[in-house]
């Protein structure tokens, strides 16, 4: 069934990829039949559009015969340069429109935290609105990474705590709870992380939260809480990322290192590259460590790299999405009076895009 993206144009990568068109419910979707998610994407714009494409496909490959409808949002405050502000307001709406609608489900990723408190980051106080917004106006909220610890934080006052280093690479969790979102996904799953803070299990547990999936090694990956109406599942890592996505931040990092906009070399992704691969890269932290200049990223080894990376977590991510799609519908089912989306507006206009 094909994802179908509203409320205008479509984001021309996903357009190219897919054929995609808006739709609508006249073209043979039913309300009940159908997912509605709004979509909340804060990704920083260097990867604003690659974080796009990979939830379209992970929704898309997950959803088999469920049609699933997305409306594109943003919230304010997220730091922009032109070309990003320029895409939103092409493809997205803002957070006052989103505030007046009722949606099945809403879909919010993180973004790259400037302030050691997020309370004083410049969104916070429409990413808190829009938490609160989803307790009641949802059936199930899914929140990413630094989104997942905005959204305790708001809720319970849980405090991220910062790790020594970076939390980087694939990692596999095992199930420490029965849960229908879990089912199906295996004894273990898998999924990158990249994050410099966590949430802790027993801080978790204190406040209501049930742990879904953890390890020694990765710690605390998903786990739900139900809030008001909505059933409110966070993940600390990514099962949305593409095969190459580790590879482009690693690259990231180590280009901020020779920049001296950092003072340590980065950690390579744990569990990701083949051993001839982390030879070649250890060859090259080599190199620039006894020569710090940021022309060397010319020799960096990319194109040696990229044949050799998996996709390992892809089996473990379409099934727990898949899992939360038809809860979505089972919800949906138990309380038919929910709509699916409030018509408090008869049609979107291009003057909501967000500016």
């Amino acid at each position: 069934m094909p994802l179908i993206v509203e409320g205008g144009r479509v984001p021309p990568r996903w357009a190219e990829q897919k054929s995609s068109r808006p739709a609508g419910l006249d073209d043979g979707f039913t309300s009940t039949g159908c997912v509605r998610i709004a979509f909340i994407n804060n990704m920083p714009d260097s990867a604003l559009e690659d974080t796009e494409v990979q939830f379209f496909e992970l929704l898309d490959a997950a959803s088999g015969n469920i049609p699933v409808l997305l409306d594109l949002y943003s919230l304010t405050g997220v730091p922009r340069g032109e070309r990003g502000q320029q895409h939103l307001n092409s493809f997205y709406f803002g957070a006052n429109d989103l505030l007046n609608s009722r949606f099945d489900a809403v879909i919010m990723t993180g973004t790259e935290p400037r302030q050691p408190n997020l309370r004083n980051e410049p969104y916070w106080s429409v990413l808190a609105n829009v938490l609160d917004w989803a307790e009641s106006n949802t059936l199930s909220t899914v929140l990413s990474c630094l989104a997942a610890h905005a959204g305790v934080l708001h809720s319970d006052g849980i405090e991220r705590c910062p790790l020594n280093d970076k939390q980087f690479g694939v990692f596999d969790f095992a199930e420490s709870a029965n849960h229908p979102l879990t089912d199906g996904a295996g004894q273990l799953v898998r999924f990158p992380h990249s994050r410099w803070n966590e949430v802790q299990a027993d801080a978790l547990a204190a406040c209501g939260y049930l742990v879904l999936t953890q390890s020694a090694e990765g710690g605390v990956d998903s786990f739900v809480k139900k809030k008001k109406q909505s059933l409110f599942l966070h993940f600390q890592g990514h099962p949305e990322y593409g095969g190459q996505t580790l590879l482009k931040e690693y690259r990231r990092d180590i280009k901020r290192f020779l920049r001296r906009e950092r003072e340590t070399y980065p950690s390579m992704p744990r569990n990701y590259f083949a051993a001839a691969a982390a030879n070649l890269l250890i060859d090259f932290r080599d190199s620039v460590l006894s020569d710090r200049r940021e022309e060397l990223m010319e020799s960096f080894p990319e194109a040696a790299l990229v044949g050799t990376l998996h996709k390992t977590w892809h089996s473990s991510a379409t099934a727990i999405y898949r899992n939360w799609l038809e809860y979505v519908l089972i919800k949906k089912a138990e309380m038919p009076t929910f709509p699916a989306l409030a018509r408090v507006r008869s049609a979107r206009s291009t003057s909501s895009i967000t500016k």
